[in-house]
């Protein structure tokens, strides 16, 4: 008995370790306020535009830079032995802006090279416009993303320190506000404009390599044209 009475002296001398309370993403987000809140939530939609821009773009340059090695071979062969109409025939069954290119060049056959030349570079641009679509929109979320979280960064020292001005006794939990506020929507501005950065400089590098092989196949084209004919 005298054992089990020191023993229990003892526990209660023990010091008792405060308990630290999990909380989630929403309640974190949600401690910043309501302009903490709304501020993350277009950083929110920024970011799944961002992702949809990056996947939908990424898939549609990689399909336009995929060439058959054997198309160009295969429209020469029907060139050189007069079978114009087997070339747009095979360049109607390729769905790439080489192919769309190669149609409007046999298209203008027995005009001027000049002619030819002009007529092609204009299906070029088109169809450099069409896959550079969107990506102005990619290179805007990359800058505005993060200045929305500098706002926020703003605004929440703004509530730190007006809470400081009007309360008379400043704790932690009275700035705690303005500071979750500031470094939340900081984190997600960087995060969704690092990535839209990334994804915009990587989808430009896809584009040049498309660009590079459209202008390849269009002088290989026009060689062809000027080849002399057996």
């Amino acid at each position: 008995m005298f054992m089990d009475l020191m023993l229990l002296f003892q526990t209660a001398d023990l010091p008792v370790e405060p308990t630290v309370k999990s909380q989630s993403l929403w309640e974190i987000i949600a401690s910043g306020g309501v302009i903490g809140v709304i501020i993350v939530a277009i950083q929110f939609l920024l970011s799944v535009i961002a992702v949809y821009i990056f996947i939908e773009r990424y898939l549609t340059i990689q399909r336009a830079g995929r060439i058959d090695q054997g198309f160009m071979n295969n429209i020469r062969a029907n060139v050189q032995s007069g079978n114009i109409m087997g070339a747009k025939a095979l360049c109607q069954s390729t769905d790439s802006p080489v192919a769309r290119m190669i149609e409007k060049g046999l298209q203008r056959i027995g005009k001027p090279l000049r002619d030819i030349d002009a007529a092609i570079e204009n299906v070029g641009n088109l169809e450099i416009f069409k896959l550079e679509k969107n990506l102005s929109t990619l290179a805007s979320i990359s800058g505005a993303a993060p200045m929305l979280g500098f706002l926020g960064t703003v605004t929440g020292m703004i509530i730190s320190f007006y809470a400081m001005a009007t309360q008379q006794s400043v704790t932690p939990s009275v700035l705690a506000g303005g500071i979750y506020q500031a470094l939340i929507t900081t984190a997600f501005g960087l995060v969704t404009g690092i990535f839209a950065l990334v994804g915009y400089n990587l989808l430009v590098a896809n584009v040049e390599k498309v660009v590079f092989n459209m202008e390849r196949t269009t002088i290989e084209f026009m060689d062809l044209l000027q080849e002399p004919t057996a």
